[in-house]
């Protein structure tokens, strides 16, 4: 699998203690075998929504996909669609359907089931390593190294302390501050508190993992009650590893419907474009109530 390679993705060499790979697959990525393409996974992390988070689903089921395949074969693309709500008190079921082996590429279809009914569908697409003369690949945007840009909880520490923000602003970023997400996140270019009423849909920042951005137009405009995954693609160019940081580029090119686009292109720290990706999801508002001026 892309995301677990080492030395050769050019992103350093052995192990560290403490090795973030090591815990994946010994925790979150181990899936209990029941029967041949048959598998059960436990949950490692619960958002305060209470419902499974659909990245660790996602997670599991390419694991439950790459079993079935030959270790020399990797990933190279994946769709997903999240067709209901993952309840977090019961494992889910991993049913892995061998839908094509063929000589180059080879295609798993991925079922994830609770209560005997399907909450994620995903199909999942290997191929075997090629050689290739015909290769080109976007230039990664020039920013400041992760080192140089504080992190997420000192940027809400330093918009907690500012006199002039507003109640509302301050109850959303103590709740942000109180939840415990296992994501590291460095943005770019901060907004300041005077941008936030116009904060354009699309962002920069380094990750150890992912985020939303369909929102960024309209959050200080409309007061957000219900937002969830539909789909999520993923297509895998290089090897990358997940304990290092990623320049996560996004931008929502569309909203409506109850429903926002968001994509995105991860590059590594060496430059490589490392995956590219797409996602939509549920979003419903309501509009926030403005005090009227006597």
């Amino acid at each position: 699998m892309s995301s677990l390679q080492a030395p050769e993705d050019g992103q350093g060499g052995g192990d560290p203690p403490g090795d973030l790979r090591s815990v994946l697959v010994t925790s979150v990525l181990n899936l209990e075998p029941l029967d041949e393409d048959l598998f059960r996974g436990r949950h490692y992390w619960i958002p305060t929504t209470k419902r499974l988070f659909g990245g660790q689903i996602m997670g599991q089921a390419l694991v439950a996909a790459a079993k079935s395949v030959s270790e020399d074969i990797q990933v190279h693309s994946l769709h997903c669609y999240f067709v209901r709500a993952g309840d977090p008190k019961v494992p889910v079921l991993y049913q892995v359907e061998r839908t094509r082996t063929g000589a180059s590429f080879s295609v798993r279809s991925v079922k994830a089931v609770q209560h005997g009914r399907p909450i994620f569908i995903c199909q999942a697409s290997f191929q075997q390593a090629q050689p290739s003369p015909l290769q080109h690949q976007f230039s990664m945007p020039t920013v400041p190294p992760p080192e140089e840009l504080p992190d997420y909880e000192t940027l809400i520490d330093q918009c907690l302390r500012d006199p002039n923000l507003q109640e509302k602003y301050r109850v959303g970023l103590n709740r942000i501050a109180a939840q415990d997400v296992p994501i590291e996140i460095k943005l770019v270019n901060p907004s300041s508190l005077s941008q936030l009423q116009n904060m354009e849909p699309k962002q920069m920042f380094w990750v150890r993992a992912k985020g939303y951005i369909a929102l960024l137009p309209h959050r200080c405009k409309h007061k957000v009650h219900f937002m969830v995954s539909l789909d999520h693609s993923m297509w895998f160019h290089a090897p990358f590893r997940a304990d290092h940081w990623m320049l996560y580029e996004c931008e929502s090119p569309w909203a409506g419907g109850s429903r926002g686009l968001v994509r995105g292109q991860l590059w590594r720290q060496d430059g490589v474009l490392a995956i590219s990706c797409a996602q939509e999801g549920v979003i419903r508002v309501k509009p926030q109530v403005t005090e009227s001026k006597l």
